[in-house]
């Protein structure tokens, strides 16, 4: 067996009602912190008034959007203002990369950029991050569990990350109930990033044995649970899509991902639709794509994954990725040009997906071309 490594939060509370155990785990790294949350505060009212109500300071910060580099230099300056001991984030991932960000840099000289991957310096923090707490409220992104943090430079149509093994969380708090009804575009969008985020990983070739372990069982999991909820609200999908939410980003941190988030990154940088929309569209042409380059034990791990969703959602495993699009387009996903997605840019995009980190966990190599033609059948 090949060595492997395993990258995982510092301890990881999985259930419904674990939430309740928040304030008081929290106020154990410290008397000050910080607690990111969406653009709502409301959500975040009951963690802000345990945490005082335990005696912490709080500072609560929103994160209305997804993180770019104009939302994070102001918050930084007043997260550091603030001195903190500990940062909690309660959100989707767009609050939980925040926070993580704002951990990595509070205790940092200099700036963002001089950490950044891409179009920043990328160097290594010189000060260990403050301890950072996540609560996950959507099933998707799996940002609970990974060690980066993605920041948009709006100035340079990107996404880039933020980066750093001691970024991942000291304590995860996975409670299902803070998802209970997620309007049912939210749940589509952030589901469908799961399921990809189960399915790169077990296709990547950096696949090991505790990623498949959680990614093989996870992919028809999350495609029935996914299903269910776009009928009626339903607590089981609701758990189970927490946990392969949860598998993906334990999976994504030890084997990669692919080419599907090689190109959502790029396009997250150019136009405003939410990340898990785009890659739900892109999911089925990539799928496909890679299957026609693949043979040996990639084609034998694609197979695997068309045979579950075919015994998920209908019809043959050939035919599995345009099976695929039809229920996600059925479901309301719409494609990428209704997503605000120029198809002038294309080329753009695949040129710079070709070098981006996600790309390199493809199980197959994929050229520029091959990339703009994924990108057409999504649109």
């Amino acid at each position: 067996m090949t060595p492997f490594a395993i990258a995982a939060p510092g301890r990881i509370l999985f259930g419904r009602g674990e939430a309740a155990r928040a304030p008081g785990l929290i106020r154990a790294f410290g008397a000050r912190g910080l607690v990111v949350h969406g653009a709502s505060p409301a959500r975040a009212l009951w963690l802000v008034e345990a945490l005082q109500a335990a005696g912490a300071a709080t500072l609560a910060l929103p994160c209305a959007r997804e993180p770019d580099l104009p939302l994070l230099l102001p918050t930084l300056r007043a997260a550091r203002d603030f001195r903190p001991d500990w940062v909690a984030a309660i959100g989707g991932g767009a609050a939980l990369d925040l926070g993580k960000a704002l951990a990595a840099l509070v205790p940092a000289p200099g700036g963002p950029l001089d950490h950044l991957e891409v179009v920043g310096r990328a160097l290594p923090l010189r000060a260990a991050p403050l301890p950072f707490i996540a609560l996950p409220t959507t099933a998707g992104t799996g940002a609970e569990a990974t060690k980066n943090a993605v920041i948009g430079l709006p100035d340079h149509g990107r996404k880039v990350s933020l980066r750093d093994d001691r970024m991942l969380a000291r304590l995860a708090i996975v409670d299902p109930a803070l998802t209970d009804h997620t309007p049912r575009a939210t749940t589509l969008a952030s589901g469908l990033d799961a399921i990809t985020q189960v399915i790169e990983p077990f296709v990547s070739h950096r696949a090991t044995p505790f990623t498949d372990a959680l990614a093989a069982p996870a992919i028809a999991q999350g495609l029935a649970a996914l299903a269910r909820l776009t009928q009626a609200e339903d607590a089981g999908a609701r758990e189970a899509m927490a946990w392969v939410s949860l598998s993906g980003g334990l999976a994504l941190a030890n084997a990669g991902l692919g080419a599907v988030h090689g190109l959502a990154g790029v396009i997250g940088g150019l136009a405003p639709a939410p990340h898990g929309a785009i890659c739900g569209a892109l999911l089925a042409p990539v799928l496909r794509l890679n299957r026609i380059h693949a043979g040996g034990e990639p084609a034998l791990r694609l197979d695997r994954v068309f045979g579950q969703i075919a015994a998920t959602l209908g019809g043959t495993p050939a035919d599995a990725p345009a099976t695929l699009a039809r229920w996600a387009a059925g479901a309301g996903l719409p494609g990428l040009v209704a997503q605000g997605v120029d198809p002038a840019l294309f080329p753009r995009i695949a040129a710079s997906a070709l070098a981006s980190s996600s790309m390199q966990g493809n199980p197959v190599p994929l050229t520029e071309a091959e990339l703009i033609r994924a990108l057409e059948a999504a649109a």
